[in-house]
């Protein structure tokens, strides 16, 4: 299996590493005996494909992601106009921690994919066709950033020297020849839309739009709020204005502590590769126990599930008890929110416990 821990998805060729690597398998769970008969050396081998595999169990395919990934195949499969013509953006926005990158990386290996398999591996000048560019930013980005950023994707000779606008014209010649159709550009709110920086590069943006023949996917934390579809700027509004018209907005938001909320504990419980785990455990008694901890964020709930996982399997305790994940600790934001999300929960249960005891009352009386 192809190790994908050292790795930069900022690079073409570890890119392909990851659209081409074979899904993971999930390991046999031995039994109590099994495990104690292990050799030191086997067992520790055991451990190590088990912590893989809770670290990466895979993308759960969500209602939530499914429709995000229908939305995103809506633009990609419509934006197929001919080169003088400006194809529409997409804007994907939501709190931190639940699941934007993943999201679209796993929609971005699809389409990768798709793209390959219908029209070949390479374009009809014989270049090598990549459908998928994706940079990550950060700080306070210049469109010199983003361009080099663009180049280094490729592993382009042509970052060594020149300006901005010449960084630009030899990344729109890479994506001509490779036949780039998505740009993922992901953490775009480290942008500062109000300062000068910002607007050149929101500019940029619009410049790539127009000019490269390509879906621009922007992903980040809060980008209504923070300025990206602005247009109340007195001297400003009218150029922030033209990225609304041109940009689809999608937003991520969290689980609610219901029946969906359940669901996906219980596909994460079937997944676990524990010898004393108690199936079912997790969606019953764990459930709101779990969306406490989380606040109903996907990365927090991962988070917490693989280091639970790895303290029960180091500490032998080998199943995901109350008293494994309440000794495991995890983000800060999730850690601060707890207090309130129990008694959220607890007035929730006080609620549907009167609706049960009038409905019964009810019930009684017209008997």
């Amino acid at each position: 299996m192809t190790n994908l821990q050292n790795i930069s998805l900022g690079r073409k060729e570890d890119w392909d590493k990851v659209v081409h690597a074979a899904p993971r398998t999930q390991p046999e769970t031995l039994t109590a005996r099994d495990l104690k008969s292990l050799s030191p050396k086997a067992k520790r081998g055991y451990d190590r494909i088990r912590r893989d595999w809770h670290a990466n169990m895979g993308v759960l395919r969500t209602p939530q992601l499914v429709t995000l990934q229908e939305n995103l195949q809506d633009v990609l499969d419509s934006n197929v106009h001919d080169g003088d013509r400006t194809k529409g953006a997409v804007a994907l926005e939501g709190a931190a921690g639940l699941g934007k990158s993943t999201a679209v990386e796993q929609f971005a290996k699809d389409f990768h994919l798709r793209e390959i398999d219908e029209l070949g591996p390479h374009t009809e000048d014989g270049n090598e066709r990549w459908p998928v560019c994706r940079v990550t930013l950060s700080g306070h980005p210049t469109m010199r950033d983003l361009n080099v950023s663009l180049l280094h994707y490729f592993a382009h000779p042509g970052t060594r020297s020149g300006n901005a606008a010449d960084f630009a014209r030899r990344a729109l010649d890479t994506f001509l020849a490779c036949e780039v159709r998505l740009l993922i550009v992901d953490d775009i709110h480290f942008l500062q839309w109000r300062a000068s920086d910002g607007l050149k590069v929101s500019n940029h943006l619009k410049f790539i739009a127009n000019e490269f023949p390509v879906t621009l996917l922007m992903v980040g934390v809060d980008l209504t709020r923070s300025g990206l579809f602005n247009e109340g700027h007195p001297t400003r509004g009218p150029m922030l204005a033209q990225t609304a018209r041109r940009t689809t907005s999608f937003t991520l938001e969290k689980f609610k502590n219901d029946r969906q909320w359940r669901k996906v504990i219980r596909t994460i419980d079937d997944a676990l590769v524990l010898t004393e785990h108690e199936k079912g455990l997790m969606p019953g008694q764990l459930s709101d126990y779990l969306y406490a901890r989380t606040s109903g964020h996907m990365g927090s709930l991962m988070t917490l599930i693989n280091r639970a996982c790895s303290r029960a399997i180091r500490t032998g305790a080998e199943a995901l008890t109350f008293e494994v994940l309440e000794s495991t600790r995890i983000d800060v934001a999730a850690e601060g929110a707890r207090r309130d999300e129990e008694a959220r929960i607890r007035e929730q249960r006080r609620d549907c416990a009167k609706r049960t005891g009038k409905a019964r009352t009810t019930q009684r009386a017209s008997a």
